[in-house]
């Protein structure tokens, strides 16, 4: 391992570099490393070491959206079809039309 204090940034030649990642060898200043499990590492060691937990994550989203697709249809069907329950539960004289014809004063 060569000295650290001659070594350059691998992203900004012209900046010093403050550690060296772990995983891959390279050296970066200090706005190219981020602490992760208490190790200095760069982004693109942090991405390769995060994805696999996000590719578990997707296998699982298709079944989540699957369900939340369901949900929502229950619930749309149920608000018609209780709806619908509520229209056939008024009186035929209000589909005929012929109860705006009466006041209901006027039936005493």
């Amino acid at each position: 391992m060569k000295d650290l204090a001659a070594q350059r940034c691998f992203n900004h030649p012209h900046r010093e570099a403050v550690a060296c990642c772990p995983e891959c060898g390279r050296y970066f200043c200090r706005e190219c490393v981020v602490e992760h499990d208490d190790r200095l590492l760069c982004a693109s060691c942090i991405a390769k070491l995060l994805a696999p937990s996000r590719t578990r994550r997707f296998r699982l989203a298709g079944l989540v959206r699957l369900a939340q697709f369901l949900f929502g249809f229950m619930v749309l069907w149920l608000f018609y079809y209780y709806v619908g329950q509520a229209l056939l539960s008024l009186p035929s004289s209000f589909h005929e039309g012929t109860v705006w014809q009466s006041s209901w004063w006027e039936a005493e």
